[in-house]
């Protein structure tokens, strides 16, 4: 159970580390030639907000599972559901490619969020049979 609990700790952190990278990858095309330095700085701090709001959510995500994982799950369906809306009606992309655009950008905040609330859950009921408190 110790090693299970271990897992469901870290897999969501790190899956929601790697997806907030990920999105902060697209910061970088901030990044144009003929640009003013500060004007681009400027541009690549305005994009990565999202970013900070994500790690901002997976610090509360560390600290209280369940309340950061429904968070997430939210987060993931919302941006999700504006990925496709935006992929599939206004950039006219097929189906295929806008469902392997919301897969790789929302679904791992969804996951994520599950995964904690799993977490949550798991400590939750291993803390109950260790003090031999039914679990709620």
């Amino acid at each position: 159970m110790i090693r299970l609990i271990k897992i469901a700790h870290w897999t969501p952190r790190i899956l929601c580390i790697l997806a907030i990278l990920l999105i902060s990858v697209f910061a970088l095309d901030a990044f144009e030639p003929g640009q003013s330095v500060w004007h681009q700085l400027l541009a690549f701090a305005i994009q990565l907000v999202p970013t900070f709001i994500l790690t901002a959510l997976l610090i509360v995500s560390w600290k209280w599972e369940k309340t950061g994982g429904i968070i997430f799950v939210i987060i993931g369906l919302i941006l999700g559901f504006f990925l496709f809306r935006l992929n599939y009606r206004n950039h006219h992309q097929s189906l295929q490619n806008t469902i392997t655009t919301v897969m790789a950008l929302a679904f791992p905040f969804v996951l994520s969020g599950v995964l904690f609330i799993i977490s949550h859950y798991l400590k939750e009921k291993d803390l109950a049979e260790e003090n031999n408190i039914p679990a709620e």
